[in-house]
């Protein structure tokens, strides 16, 4: 037998030894746990009616103590609700409340309740291992607190008093001539819930804290008005001053608006944009536009070519008037530049007037316009006349001294002649109304329109309109010895400013330059053209007056002016006739082009007043 087998044979025990130990074994277990119930139950025997040892709450031990007993030592140990800090702080300011102003309370007796209910619940061997538990390391549990939000919210709205300010938009005003100007105020508002949201669970921690208060601020859409109102001040510190850039002798201005007066068009306008709302300082944009619309009609001035005579020496042109620049308001320029002169401090601030040069100035030349020669030159009597009708010729006929018709254009003769009044030189004379020839201003105006007609007809230009008398007049068929040349039948050219025109048309490639000469001793007026001749000739032949229709007999009529007895003659009898009057005109030796011209004069009776009882020949009698 080998020596394993015997050692084998010797550590194995016996089987009669086999149920000693079983039983051995089992009477020790039994007996260790009979001593732990025998020591559990003399423990909580012990400790029966009290905190077991090591049982704490909020770190305040309170082993040994009944529940009233452990109650009032948490009462007096655990002052945190009374002594604890919580502080708020908004900005600079703290506001520091105590946890039970927070709506926080210690429960002391529930607390000592817990404390001593530990190591007291679950099952046997549970109940042993917690007491065990607590008398080796320490058993702590948390107090039990009440938390009433309500309080810690009536406190916070205490707060809110304080911070809250409702949101003030800044104001700007005019009274009288004084600035009054509110800054605004930025809305504020304590979010209370967002503030509470963490208190609760920092209070249970029994620790002191800090909070910043929840505050959310309301910008007003305008906050400062500070600029605005120095602007405004600025504007009612001192009188406006308008004023034509550049015056001329005669033009009107400049105008003054005092603070007073610019008061009221002051504006204050609010406006919203891209960067928020703000208010704009200006003067009353409809309110100064219509000012100056008005004012716009007394400020234009239509442009004018200078004005010359051709010196038949030296072939160049002498200066009669100067050339006139055209101007006219710019009214919507002139509105924006005034606010924004008036916003950086400008009070003597010039209007926007744009201006329009004429074709010809001053310094224009012979050479320059094609003026060479005389092209055309006729002239027209009126023996017999009145001064009234003479000086009528005379202020017709000036206007259109010098002028200058460019080349391809069509002149118009009322355009020229303008208003013709009182008021611009002219007196009354006989003229020609319906059908009757009664005094009116500006009779013998039509001396001078036959007279252009002529030299327009003579000279072969077109002719783009022209109306005839509506009967004949003697002093257009007159020739220079005074009488009568029938030839010159349906060659007058009436015009009755602004309805009835005579209108030509240049049709050289150069400029026409058209003079008039009044000779109040020879009862004469002469129309020159002068121009570059391009070749041109005319022929022209009458049909002589046709269809001749004597007048109607005479009428006479009562006029209460007139004294019993006198008989005036008003009217004078004419014949009616037919006239046709051909023109061909040549250029280069060719046909350029023909018209004709026909004329229905009506026959015109004589007219006589009278004063009342006169008597007047049987044979006009009605």
């Amino acid at each position: 037998m080998s020596s394993y087998s015997a050692a084998k044979q010797k550590s194995t025990p016996s089987p009669s030894l086999v149920p000693q130990l079983v039983v051995a074994l089992v009477t020790g277990v039994a007996l260790f746990f009979i001593t732990l119930v025998v020591i559990s139950f003399v423990f909580n025997l012990t400790y029966a009616g009290k905190v077991f040892p090591g049982v704490s709450v909020g770190g305040v031990d309170l082993s040994t103590l009944t529940p009233k007993e452990a109650a009032a030592r948490l009462s007096q140990k655990l002052t945190y609700p009374q002594t604890g800090r919580i502080a708020f702080k908004e900005g600079e300011t703290f506001y520091v409340a105590k946890p039970q102003d927070l709506g926080l309370y210690l429960d002391p007796q529930t607390s000592a309740l817990a404390a001593y209910s530990t190591g007291r619940q679950g099952n046997p061997i549970t109940r042993a291992l917690v007491q065990l538990r607590a008398w080796y390391t320490g058993e702590d549990i948390a107090p039990l607190m009440v938390y009433d939000a309500r309080q810690a919210r009536e406190y916070l709205q205490g707060i809110a008093a304080e911070i809250d300010q409702p949101v003030v938009e800044a104001s700007l005003d005019i009274n009288g001539v004084e600035v009054v100007a509110q800054p605004g105020q930025v809305g504020r508002t304590l979010d209370i819930q967002a503030t509470m949201a963490p208190l609760e669970a920092q209070m249970r921690s029994m620790k002191d804290s800090l909070f910043p208060l929840m505050v959310t601020e309301t910008p007003p859409a305008i906050l400062d008005v500070t600029h605005q109102a120095d602007l405004a001040r600025q504007i009612l510190s001192e009188p406006l001053v308008l004023r034509l850039p550049d015056p001329q002798e005669g033009d009107p201005g400049p105008w003054t608006f005092e603070p007073k007066q610019l008061a009221p068009m002051l504006t204050i306008e609010r406006l919203e944009n891209e960067d928020g709302a703000l208010y704009q300082v200006g003067l009353n944009t409809e309110g100064l536009r219509e000012f100056l619309a008005d004012l716009a009609p007394q400020l234009s001035r239509t442009p004018s070519n200078a004005r010359f005579v051709f010196n038949d020496e030296t072939r160049q042109l002498d200066l009669i008037q100067n050339a006139v620049i055209g101007r006219s308001l710019d009214v919507e320029a002139s509105v924006q530049v005034i606010n924004e002169q008036l916003v950086e401090g400008q009070h003597d601030i010039p209007l926007v007037v744009n201006v329009s040069e004429p074709e010809v100035m001053d310094t224009a030349t012979a050479a320059d316009l094609g003026i060479t020669e005389l092209v055309s030159e006729q002239s027209t009597y009126f023996y017999g006349s009145s001064s009234s009708r003479i000086q009528n010729i005379k202020t017709a006929a000036s206007r259109f001294h010098g002028v200058l018709v460019p080349p391809g254009a069509t002149f118009s003769m009322a355009d020229v002649m303008g208003d013709v009044s009182l008021d611009t030189g002219y007196e009354e004379a006989w003229i020609i109304y319906g059908n009757r020839t009664i005094k009116g201003v500006g009779g013998g105006v039509c001396q001078v329109s036959t007279t252009l007609f002529r030299t327009v007809f003579f000279g072969g230009f077109p002719v783009v309109e022209r109306y005839p008398h509506a009967y004949r007049v003697g002093y257009y068929e007159q020739n220079a010895a005074g009488s009568h040349n029938t030839r010159m039948a349906g060659l007058d050219a009436t015009v009755y400013v602004p309805v009835v025109d005579f209108k030509f048309t240049n049709d050289t490639p150069n400029w026409l330059l058209m003079e008039t000469y009044t000779n109040v001793q020879g009862r004469s007026l002469t129309w020159k053209f002068y121009s570059t001749s391009d070749g041109r000739s005319m022929d022209w032949d009458t049909s002589g007056l046709q269809n001749v229709e004597d007048p109607p007999e005479p009428l006479y009529q009562e006029n209460p002016d007139l004294a019993k007895g006198e008989i005036n003659q008003v009217d004078w009898a004419v014949e009616g006739a037919d006239v046709s009057v051909d023109r061909t005109v040549y250029r280069q030796g060719e046909v350029y082009f023909e018209d004709s011209f026909i004329t229905h004069y009506m026959p015109w009776r004589a007219i006589f007043e009278y004063g009342p009882g006169t008597k007047i020949p049987d044979q006009n009698e009605n």
